[in-house]
C-alpha cells in the first residue's frame, strides 16, 4: 500500500510545488477550501502521473480537518503533513487572519498527532514576518490556552493589535502575531510528537513569486527584498524543495525548530 502525504494550500503556489515533488513517492492528498481550484491542480497533477487526490478542507473546522485527514488515512498510511494553508495581511482583516493561521494550525497539528508514527512529519509553514515583530508585544502569555481554550487563545493574541490603526499595519501585526505562534505552537509540539516517534517542523518563508507573494507586494514586500542579500523573489520550486526534504526521511533527525528562508531579509537587519 502506497503511503500519502497531505497538502494544505495545496491547490496553488507552495503548496502545488511541493504536491509535485512528494508525489514522486507518495499517494498526495490535497486539502483547500477552493473546490475549482482543487479540481484544476489535482487534474495537472494527474496528467504527470502523480497519485492524487483533492479534498475540500476549512481549517478553522476541526470537523472539516478531520475528514481530510480520514480521507487520506483510508488510501493508505499518512506519511508526512505540510501545511501551507493560510492567509496574509492584504487578504482579510486581523480576526479573520489569525483564526486562518492560528486555529488553522492548532487543527492541523491536533490531527497530525493523532496520526503520528515513527517517520511521520508534520510541516507548518510560519513566515518571516514572525521575525520582524517587536518582542516587547508578543503576546506569548496566550499562546499557553492554545492547548486548553481556543477562543480564550485567539481573543488574547488580539490585544496588542487595537493598540494599532486599522488597516492595513493592524493586519501585518496580526499575520505576523499569528505566524509567530506557529513557530512556537511547532516547537512546543516537539516532544509530543517525538514520543510517538514522529517529527514537527516549522518554515519561514520569505517573499515568493506566488499569487499571494505578488499582492503583498503592494504592502512593501518588494523593498524588503530589495534589502536582503540576494535582491529577488524566491522561486516557488526553491521553498518546495525545502519543504519537501524536511517531510522526507533524510531529515530524520530536524524536528522542535524552525528553518528561515527568506533570502537573507531578516540578516540584512543586523546590526
Amino acid at each position: 500500500m502506497k503511503t500519502t502525504s497531505i497538502i494544505t494550500g495545496g491547490a496553488g503556489g507552495m503548496g502545488l510545488a511541493v504536491a509535485t515533488l512528494l508525489g514522486k513517492e507518495h499517494h498526495v492528498v490535497l486539502g483547500d477550501i477552493d473546490p475549482h481550484k482543487l479540481n484544476t491542480a489535482c487534474n495537472g497533477l494527474l496528467e504527470q502521473g502523480i497519485q492524487c487526490d483533492g479534498h475540500v478542507c476549512n481549517i478553522t473546522q476541526k470537523e472539516s480537518v478531520d475528514s481530510l485527514f480520514k480521507a487520506a488515512s483510508d488510501i493508505g498510511p499518512i506519511q508526512s503533513v505540510v501545511h501551507c494553508a493560510g492567509i496574509s495581511p492584504q487578504m482579510s482583516e486581523p480576526a479573520r487572519i489569525m483564526r486562518i493561521n492560528a486555529l488553522g494550525t492548532i487543527n492541523i497539528t491536533e490531527a497530525a498527532l493523532a496520526h503520528a508514527h515513527q517517520s511521520f512529519a508534520l510541516i507548518n509553514v510560519a513566515s518571516m514576518a514572525a521575525y520582524m515583530i517587536p518582542p516587547v508585544i508578543v503576546p506569548r502569555r496566550s499562546y499557553r490556552y492554545a492547548f486548553s481554550d481556543t477562543e480564550r487563545f485567539l481573543k488574547q493574541a488580539m490585544l496588542p493589535c487595537k493598540f494599532i490603526p486599522k488597516g492595513l499595519y493592524r493586519n501585518g501585526l496580526a499575520y505576523s502575531i499569528s505566524k509567530h505562534f506557529v513557530i512556537w505552537y511547532s516547537k512546543k509540539n516537539a516532544a509530543l510528537f517525538g514520543q510517538r516517534g514522529g517529527r514537527i517542523v516549522s518554515v519561514s518563508p520569505g517573499s515568493f513569486d506566488t499569487e499571494m507573494g505578488r499582492i503583498e507586494e503592494r504592502s512593501g514586500s518588494a523593498e524588503m527584498v530589495k534589502r536582503g542579500a540576494l535582491k529577488r523573489l524566491g522561486r516557488v520550486e526553491e521553498i518546495a524543495e525545502l519543504l519537501a526534504f524536511c517531510a522526507g526521511s533524510n531529515a530524520g533527525y530536524l524536528t522542535g525548530t524552525d528553518i528561515l528562508c527568506d533570502g537573507g531579509v531578516i540578516a540584512s537587519k543586523v546590526k
